[in-house]
């Protein structure tokens, strides 16, 4: 077992490889944002749904099970067939919610900024790349700080997704007020495409993967 006093600056690496996993823009920025313009505390709810995802995840990786997704294409062909066509589906659920997206009487529920998080994690087939080959990595490398390395390795990754989302619903909630109602249309029109342009993508790339195979 590795000196339990280099715990800390393995923490510190594990802290900067997930920042700059989360701030790079995706699918559930996307679904934070049109959710920040409704509840300020968004990015937690988003990031509980992705971590509903996540956890069990990172138990599978730590039982090397994340290996199955690494060599098996057909793996990676369904999951980006089916999540191409749910960003897809959720790209129009944005826009079509835009009109009455700032309208304070017609909050979302809590439950639907979970399950957004929860759906655009379970449905990027490149969060589990992400996790076959990175994510598995880190994991390796706490199974020498034992039990609680794990936990504690878990545990700053998450926090680092629930901080970050939940900075980025807040600076949305706080300055909706400024926004005017074309900024506010131009705004979801961007999720929009943000979600639909990752869907096809995910479909385009899951249908060059059975083509060259």
């Amino acid at each position: 077992m590795t000196d339990a006093s280099n715990l800390p600056l393995f923490l510190i690496s594990v802290l900067v490889i997930s920042l700059s996993g989360v701030t790079m823009p995706g699918p559930v920025t996307a679904v934070t944002i049109t959710h920040g313009a409704q509840r300020k505390t968004a990015g937690v709810l988003v990031a509980v749904g992705h971590g509903i995802i996540e956890v069990p995840l990172m138990v599978l990786a730590y039982y090397g099970f994340a290996r199955i997704f690494e060599e098996n294409e057909g793996v990676k062909i369904g999951v980006g067939l089916a999540g191409g066509a749910v960003l897809i589906w959720m790209a129009l659920q944005v826009l079509r919610t835009r009109p009455v997206a700032f309208d304070t009487q017609s909050k979302y529920p809590a439950q639907g900024a979970i399950a957004a998080g929860l759906a655009t994690t379970a449905t990027n087939p490149y969060f589990y790349v992400w996790w076959a080959a990175v994510g598995a990595k880190l994991m390796v490398d706490a199974t020498a700080f034992g039990a609680a390395g794990v936990v504690a390795m878990g545990a700053t990754h998450w926090v680092c997704d629930a901080a970050w989302l939940l900075l980025l619903s807040w600076v949305v909630f706080k300055s909706k007020r400024l926004w005017t109602p074309r900024v506010h249309r131009a705004v979801f029109g961007v999720c929009a495409l943000m979600l639909a342009g990752f869907g096809a993508y995910f479909i385009a790339s899951s249908l060059q993967l059975v083509i060259s195979g």
